[in-house]
């Protein structure tokens, strides 16, 4: 089976809201990035143990830490970065899940992306170190506006590093956004380092995010090609549907993903939990 989560805060502010939604929807999973207002880096250890206390009474998992690690410049300091990483690791614990979504820095806008390879691929080693020391797997998004938002750089990085504690979490909607194939460049590039999916799909003209298998992502395929491999891991929708749907509520626009990548997984024939 495969497994279906969501990054809830998309949803709510509030906890309950949020699982009150994913129950709805037969999902048992969600993608912990913000409750209450604050990120999931902020929370006190109190915190943490009221959110846990209360998804095991209501029999829900954390499927992922969705930490905003590397979403910054990559000229800042490098220290609070690997700082953040263990406020993660104490989160992932805590909340019992061995992943944490991290990203590949900002580079400055007036100069070739290139130039700052080296700087990048140092800092990606030190998070990934840290993790390979703590037991944590960190799982590279390849968002926009930051070094890994190609296939090609991605699959640098996590060449680079080379470890199994840092995975790629594909992002098809993002690879879209920024002008690469999915299933045609990306794919085939860094399939054997992709141990999470998330669950966006976008289009090109007019350029926004989309239900899954509305737009140029071939989320079908993919799934296919997961399905064919045996993958068993998290589909993580991650709606971002603001423009696509300007009138619904947060809720409605949430539903509207989930059931979407319900529809392809029963095209797909491909049982979920």
């Amino acid at each position: 089976m495969i497994k279906i989560t969501c990054f809830a805060d998309e949803i709510s502010k509030e906890l309950e809201e949020q699982l009150d939604v994913l129950e709805q929807e037969g999902v048992r999973h969600l993608e912990v990035r913000g409750i209450w207002g604050k990120n999931v880096l902020d929370f006190t250890q109190d915190e943490l143990q009221q959110i846990r206390t209360r998804l095991q009474e209501r029999g829900f998992a954390v499927s992922s830490i969705g930490s905003p690690i590397g979403k910054y410049e990559v000229t800042d300091p490098v220290e609070p970065q690997l700082e953040a990483l263990d406020k993660a690791i104490a989160a992932a614990r805590a909340l019992d899940t061995p992943y944490i979504r991290i990203f590949s820095f900002r580079t400055p806008k007036d100069e070739p992306v290139e130039n700052y390879s080296g700087e990048v691929l140092r800092r990606m080693k030190l998070l990934t170190e840290r993790a390979e020391q703590e037991g944590v797997t960190l799982l590279l998004e390849n968002d926009s506006n930051l070094y890994g938002n190609t296939d090609d750089r991605c699959l640098e990085i996590l060449a680079h590093c080379s470890s199994p504690r840092l995975r790629a979490a594909f992002d098809p909607g993002n690879y879209v956004m920024n002008n690469v194939k999915p299933m045609v460049d990306a794919y085939p590039k860094v399939s054997s380092h992709i141990e999470y999916i998330h669950i966006k799909d976008a289009t090109v003209e007019p350029r926004q995010f989309v239900p899954a298998g509305a737009g140029s992502g071939d989320i079908p395929a993919l799934l296919a090609d997961l399905k064919a491999r045996g993958f068993s891991g998290f589909l993580s929708v991650e709606p971002h549907l603001h423009h696509y749907l300007p009138e619904a509520s947060n809720p409605e626009r949430v539903v509207t993903a989930i059931r979407a990548l319900q529809q392809l997984l029963k095209d797909a024939d491909w049982a979920w939990e």
